[in-house]
């Protein structure tokens, strides 16, 4: 799309003033005029400015929501109450008796930690998914744009032709009235 028809497009399929639109938008028409593209790895870029803390917190949630973290902690909890019950019943005493208060004050406390973590990894997750909608958005608003870009040189197009092809129906028939009354005036003589 060349500059000068740019003005005119955004007249014609934005209502209002140019200043109107939003930054966005803006931006959108900006590589729309240039031909450039506006596709880019918002993963990449979002994972690049995470800190090293927001990382730990990530790689702690993910193991946290998983099968693995699962296993372990019910292996880790029977193998207490195993080994509890063990030294009960052989010692007559052990380091935890039923109902086993120092496994529940250590089971709070990982949930007390790991509960913040996983909020804190949702909310980057949260703030990523926003960041690729609007990626998106863009992406499909040049889209959109590049298409009626598209409808319009097509309408050009077809009217130059529609043009084109009427000027060629007339000269035929200047033409054609031409050589009939050739053929009139020649029977005539």
């Amino acid at each position: 799309m060349k500059k000068n028809h740019f003005t005119e497009f955004v007249k014609n399929r934005f209502p209002g003033h140019p200043n109107s639109l939003t930054d966005r938008e803006r931006r959108v028409l900006h590589h729309l005029t240039e031909r450039r593209h506006i596709s880019r790895n918002i993963g990449a870029e979002f994972e690049q400015r995470l800190t090293f803390g927001q990382k730990v917190s990530d790689r702690v949630a993910a193991f946290g929501g998983s099968w693995g973290f699962i296993f372990i902690f019910c292996s880790i909890v029977i193998c207490w109450v195993l080994l509890n019950s063990y030294l009960l019943a052989q010692r007559g005493k052990s380091f935890d008796p039923y109902p086993f208060i120092l496994l529940n004050l250590f089971l709070s406390m990982l949930a007390a930690l790991q509960a913040p973590v996983i909020l804190m990894s949702q909310n980057r997750q949260a703030a990523k998914d926003r960041m690729d909608a609007a990626h998106d958005y863009e992406v499909n608003l040049k889209a959109e744009l590049e298409i009626m870009a598209l409808h319009d040189k097509l309408d050009g197009l077809r009217d130059q032709q529609w043009g084109d092809l009427v000027s060629q129906l007339q000269e035929q028939k200047r033409l054609l009235e031409a050589l009939t009354g050739q053929a009139s005036e020649k029977g005539r003589t």
